[in-house]
Order: C-alpha cells, then sequence, then structure tokens
C-alpha cells in the first residue's frame, strides 16, 4: 500500500480526534449525553463547538480526497512520489485546519482550506 493511501486512512480519522475534543475536553459528555451525542454537540460553544464543525467539514472534505488519491493512483500520470507528497501536504493541511478553527483563528483556517482543496485539485492535474 503507498503512503498516499496510508494517508487516506489517516484524513479518514481526523474528524475523529475533533469529535473527542468537543466531546471531552469540557466534562459534560457522559452516559446520558451518549444517548445522542449530536443534540449534545449541538449545545456546545467556543472551542468546542469549533470543534465539533471541524469534524463535520472533516467528514465533507475526506471522501473528495480519497477520490482524488485512488483516480492519481489509476490513472497513472504521475510519479507516486508526488502522490505521497501532496497526499502527506493534504493530511498536514487538515490538521492545521482543525487547529485553526478550534483556536478561532477564521481567516488563517479559511486560507488553509483552500489550500488543502488546492492539493485536491493538484491530485488531479498530476495524473492527467
Amino acid at each position: 500500500m503507498t503512503i498516499a493511501y496510508w494517508c487516506v486512512l489517516i484524513a479518514l480519522c481526523l474528524p475523529y480526534l475533533a469529535t473527542g475534543y468537543a466531546k471531552f475536553a469540557g466534562g459534560g459528555f457522559g452516559p446520558e449525553a451518549n444517548r445522542d451525542p449530536r443534540a449534545f454537540l449541538a449545545t456546545l460553544d467556543g472551542a468546542r463547538k469549533r470543534a465539533a464543525s471541524a469534524q463535520l467539514n472533516g467528514f465533507e472534505v475526506t471522501p473528495a480526497f480519497a477520490a482524488a488519491v485512488i483516480i492519481a493512483h489509476l490513472a497513472g500520470g504521475a510519479e507516486q512520489s508526488t502522490l505521497n507528497a501532496l497526499a502527506i501536504a493534504f493530511v498536514i493541511s487538515r490538521v492545521l485546519f482543525t487547529v485553526c478553527y478550534i483556536r478561532d483563528l477564521g481567516p488563517l483556517r479559511s486560507l488553509v482550506w483552500a489550500v488543502g482543496m488546492g492539493i485536491i485539485v493538484s491530485l488531479f492535474v498530476v495524473a492527467a
């Protein structure tokens, strides 16, 4: 399995780190809240609410990244090292995105998001 494929797995797991922060950083999440965790997350504010939003964004963008990695591999027009580097860069952008989101760094978060989307497009372009 290539590094780029491993990066897909990592990207799939990252949103759960954000929701873990949202649920457990400030207490209040227990067996009763676990009956309806989405309702619990909807009651949060501040950094914990932003962490829950980062989780949702992660689930929204990861399918596009996974598709880009798979299609780039199948197209075969790029060196594997290029695909690996782009995939690693995407994972780093998602970690930075989540940190920026939690820390309420809106403009920087948007910039990092745009970089991540650019990386997804780049995977298609380099494989063409």
